[in-house]
């Protein structure tokens, strides 16, 4: 990274960068936790959340001008993902899945028909976008997926049937990682764009989760539906994995937006408890006098700044139209992961019995950010990843390292 003068902030927010993270925290407050606990309680979509957003033109904040978005980069999608998870995460991820997600991809990826025809969708909040990766038997390891094209004329036939498909039975279009003929592990991979309602898509239900209830996890089947070369996101060519290894680095902007709602998640957290433990009494003193206390949320603290840092870090290296580097996301999307696990539990064990109490908000946080621990690629993978990396000689940017 570039050197900075002696005492100046490199992270420093610019004035419409705070405003827009104002703006992002009154909606947050006004219209997402009030509602926050209903969605969990019901497990229903958060569709007030939905039309706030819509409604305060967040959605496509990272969708091109052009098309009538904001033209920002992962930078304020961070700082909007990190406001909106602070007061409910499942209500963030519709955010996530419109900044990080396929419309993302079509900016950077498709083709003119296809960003003519779903960017404005994006830009307004006129439709949701969802991505279908993960299969019954191919989490983690997306080189073992079945999901599969077969040549049909000028175009394709699609059969796939995707798992843990985020907003998938709401969403307007889903981003389908696919074999393209005669692809072998991870070569002849690819990408399309389905319209969710072509025929032969159907929902064949959704997941009943510990957390991150309001927006659920969808299981989408696709049977024998066209596909015209338009819908083509990414061609896979059976003599290499070059397309798979484009679509893997894309997800860097959703690994730091998954890194983003947990640090929203954890400062939520770790407020809560702060507030809980000023005004707890126990006898003429209150929970902040005692030492060991203090010392928790110190811990707190240390974790949740060291993990906002590694972010700040990844997000600012993407640049404004670029993509986080892999390294650095990975850095930032393990630790913030385990940053808020360990804060979010921290704060439960401060409110003690209320902690554990559905009636307030921290152990809906933890249900919800142990979700984050897994999608976007687990924590195990990113550790397996900066080992790999590290040990074969490649260095995180920063001072320390030169």
């Amino acid at each position: 990274m570039a050197a900075h003068p002696r005492g100046t902030n490199p992270f420093a927010e610019t004035d419409d960068q705070q405003a827009l993270r104002q703006l992002a925290r009154d909606v947050a407050d006004r219209a997402l936790a009030p509602n926050a606990r209903h969605w969990d309680e019901t497990e229903t979509f958060p569709q007030a959340s939905w039309d706030a957003l819509r409604e305060a033109e967040l959605l496509g904040i990272t969708t091109d001008e052009r098309y009538g978005g904001g033209g920002l980069g992962d930078i304020e999608a961070a700082i909007v993902l990190e406001e909106l998870g602070r007061a409910d995460v499942s209500s963030a991820i519709l955010a996530q899945l419109m900044f990080n997600g396929p419309p993302r991809a079509i900016q950077h990826l498709g083709n003119d028909t296809m960003r003519d025809r779903w960017l404005p969708l994006a830009a307004t909040g006129a439709g949701l976008f969802c991505i279908g990766i993960s299969e019954s038997e191919a989490g983690s390891a997306v080189n073992h997926m079945r999901a599969r094209l077969t040549p049909d004329g000028s175009g394709f036939r699609l059969n796939a049937y995707k798992n843990y498909v985020t907003g998938g039975h709401k969403a307007a279009a889903c981003l389908v990682w696919c074999r393209f003929p005669d692809s072998i592990g991870t070569k002849g991979i690819g990408a399309v764009l389905v319209d969710l309602t072509a025929p032969g898509v159907s929902c064949a239900g959704t997941h009943v989760k510990m957390g991150l209830r309001g927006t659920s996890e969808a299981e989408l089947a696709f049977d024998d539906v066209r596909i015209e070369p338009e819908d083509v996101l990414v061609w896979g060519t059976p003599d290499s994995s070059d397309s798979f290894k484009t679509l893997i680095a894309h997800i860097n902007h959703e690994r730091c937006g998954n890194a983003a709602m947990c640090i929203g998640a954890a400062q939520g957290a770790l407020e809560y408890a702060i507030g809980y433990m000023s005004d707890r009494a126990v006898g003429n003193r209150t929970l902040a006098d005692f030492q060991g206390l203090q010392w928790k949320i110190a811990d707190m603290t240390i974790r949740l700044e060291g993990a906002r840092l590694l972010l700040q870090r990844a997000v600012h290296l993407a640049g404004p139209d670029g993509t986080p580097p892999p390294l650095e996301t990975a850095l930032a999307k393990a630790a913030a992961n385990e940053a808020a696990k360990f804060v979010c539990d921290e704060a439960i064990q401060l409110l003690g019995g209320y902690g554990f109490s559905r009636e307030y908000p921290v152990e809906r946080v933890y249900r919800d950010i142990r979700g984050l621990c897994i999608g976007a690629g687990t924590i195990e993978i990113q550790k397996n990843f900066i080992g790999t990396n590290v040990l074969g000689g490649t260095k995180p940017s920063g001072d320390a390292w030169r």
